[in-house]
């Protein structure tokens, strides 16, 4: 398997990944947030790249089933429903819902990777499970974009890429293709463990713990805390559906 890992979705502007598959990651917080949200059973994720994208689209779904949610520099955006925050979507709030999310780096990073027919949402809380989908999806060429922070590396996202390259590898038992930002992925996964401590201190970590985020980063760096798969067809994130159907 070839493998290119971007170091910021600013990279992956005109890329060509129509063939690819690719994977999203943004531990703190969009994709960790995705994986809570359709384990505890949303319908529907549709990520948009601007706030007033997110507001027309949860018009034309319809409010009465539809939640917008979101944040600016951490914080839930005015007027809408929930923030980023993945301990607010309990299932009693999202079951059977649908989500229009706007995020700062991880919304965007799926906007931008539209036209690739599959896309993945990865994280430290399903790592085992979007491991395991792109192997089963006997895929030749995987593109994993850390989604980053403001154009920049945010080094959770590239310890968790590693974290799934590794797995990658242990599963094939077959030597990755791999450019250098993949190589540098997968050797910090090999000699830093993915801890509340790790993720703490990382500057979005600093960050989410300034403005009252502690629980956040428990739940994000709970390895393996749900066995689900976020993947984006057609601009909605749905669970995967390993059979296809």
């Amino acid at each position: 398997m070839k493998v290119d890992v971007l170091l910021s979705a600013a990279e992956s502007e005109g890329a060509d990944v129509a063939e690819r598959t690719v994977l999203v990651v943004d531990v703190l917080r969009a994709t960790s947030t995705m994986v809570e949200v359709l384990a505890n059973g949303a319908r529907a994720i549709y990520p948009t790249s601007s706030a007033e994208e997110a507001l027309k689209l949860a018009s034309s779904l319809g409010r009465e089933d539809t939640l917008l949610c979101g944040e600016r520099k951490g914080l839930m955006i005015e007027g809408y429903d929930l923030g980023n925050s993945p301990s607010e979507f309990l299932s009693e709030r999202v079951e059977d819902k649908r989500l229009v999310m706007n995020t700062t780096n991880g919304t965007p990073a799926f906007m931008a990777l539209e036209s690739a027919a599959r896309v993945y949402a990865g994280s430290l809380t399903n790592l085992g499970a979007v491991s395991r989908a792109i192997v089963g999806a006997s895929a030749d060429s995987l593109m994993i974009v850390c989604a980053g922070r403001a154009g920049r590396l945010a080094l959770e996202d590239l310890l968790c890429a590693g974290l799934i390259l590794r797995r990658i590898a242990e599963t094939t038992g077959h030597v990755l293709e791999t450019n250098d930002a993949a190589r540098v992925a997968t050797n910090l996964a090999g000699s830093v463990e993915p801890s509340l401590e790790f993720l703490s201190n990382t500057d979005g970590g600093r960050m989410l713990d300034e403005l009252g985020f502690r629980d956040d980063l428990i739940l994000c760096a709970e390895i393996d805390r749900h066995d689900v798969v976020p993947v984006m067809v057609d601009r909605a994130i749905t669970l995967d559906d390993p059979s296809g159907g």
